[in-house]
Order: structure tokens, then sequence, then C-alpha cells
């Protein structure tokens, strides 16, 4: 009588297989970590950049970008601003950090910066696609101060600084690194704070921030410097 012949894979080649498998694994796990701390890393640039947009236009001008009363003199063809009703060149940077409105202080900030050759990016305030600041992961930049929220500025409640730099669309996990590598790792408080996007002002009341951000969730982060 023949023998038949027996087909399968020995242990051998099983133990073969799982082991690519979870080198495979491994692999993607450490490619999608090595992925989400770049991400990170720019949107720390993002706050640090944004205070020495700060910083260099002073130096070179005397004047806060889009507070400056003499920005047209100052930088060719950049735009004053009009709105808020506030005064120019009071040393605040007014309007809401994500300001759609043309003439705020607030959405003037980027093109006076950028006119002036301290950052890069479009110039046409006009440009609703192309002008706004935005982060690595698509959410708005912008700047305002820390007064109060009755007047429509404050983005999160208790949160202190000359200005107030935000960041939107960041995931929970994100905002939670964040506050780890830049302040003092707690969401709630110092001077990283983290809210949610849609939350609106009540009243006088700036949102509140918080204290457990779910990982998935999107909010919008913002630090007083």
């Amino acid at each position: 009588m023949m023998k038949r012949n027996q087909s399968g894979f020995t242990l051998i080649e099983i133990a073969i297989v799982l082991v690519i498998i979870g080198l495979l694994l491994g692999g993607v796990m450490k490619g999608q970590e090595l992925i989400n701390s770049a991400k990170v890393k720019n949107l720390a640039a993002d706050f640090k950049n944004t205070s020495l947009y700060i910083y260099s236009y002073q130096d070179k001008f005397r004047a806060l970008p889009g507070d400056d009363a003499l920005a047209a003199s100052h930088v060719t063809g950049a735009t004053p601003a009009t709105t808020p009703a506030s005064v120019l060149g009071n040393g605040r940077i007014d309007g809401a950090w994500d300001s759609a409105t043309p003439s705020d202080e607030s959405f003037l900030f980027w093109q006076h910066v950028r006119m002036a050759g301290i950052a890069t990016g479009l110039t046409n305030i006009n440009d609703a696609v192309g002008y706004p600041q935005r982060n690595t992961l698509g959410g708005l930049v912008g700047i305002t101060n820390s007064i109060s929220a009755a007047d429509g500025y404050l983005p999160i409640a208790n949160l202190k600084g000359a200005y107030i730099i935000c960041s939107a669309n960041i995931q929970g996990k994100f905002a939670k690194q964040l506050d780890i590598m830049m302040d003092d790792g707690a969401t709630n408080s110092g001077s990283m704070m983290t809210a949610t996007t849609d939350t609106p002002l009540i009243g006088d009341q700036a949102p509140a921030a918080v204290a457990d951000p779910d990982d998935t969730t999107l909010y919008t982060v913002c630090m007083g410097v």
C-alpha cells in the first residue's frame, strides 16, 4: 500500500510566520508613534513661533503686529486695523483669536508679520482659503489678549498672559502630550489649557478648561505668553 504524503505547516514554520507578523505590527506601531510625535512637535512649534513673531515685530517697529497704527508705513502694502472698536497702538491685540473679520487686529496680525518678512504665508486678506494660519492638523492658529470674555476675546476661562495663542482641531491625545511638553502636564491649569472646540461663550463666561481630554475628541488648545 502506498503511503499518502501529509501536507501542512510545521511548528517551526508557524513560529517563523508569527515572528514576521509580530515584526510587521511592531514596525507599523513604531511608525505611527513617530508620525504622532512629529505632529505634536509641529503643534508645539506653532506656539513657540507665534511668540517669536510678536517679539521680532516689536523689536523691528516698536509696535505689535495687528495693533500697529503705522503698519502701512512700516510695511509696504500692510492694512491697518479698524476694528474692534479700540485704539490702535494700545499695546493689545484685540479681536477674537479665530476672527474672520479682515479689519480686526487679530486677523491682520498674520498679514503684518508676513509682510515684514518675519513669517511665511499669503498676505491677501481676502483669500479666505489660503490666508488663515493653520496647524499641521488643519485647525486654525490665532492670537488674542486675556481681557474678559464679556468682550468676546478670552477663549478659555482663567487663562492668563499678555497674549493668548490658540490652535484648534487638536485631538485630546495630542493636547495632553503638548501640555506635558510645554507646561505642567495638566490640561486645565497653568499657562496652557484645553477646551472643547465648539463650546460657545455663555454671558461673560469663557468656556472652562477640560481636565481629562478624550483621546479622539477635537479640542482647542490655548497658551498664555
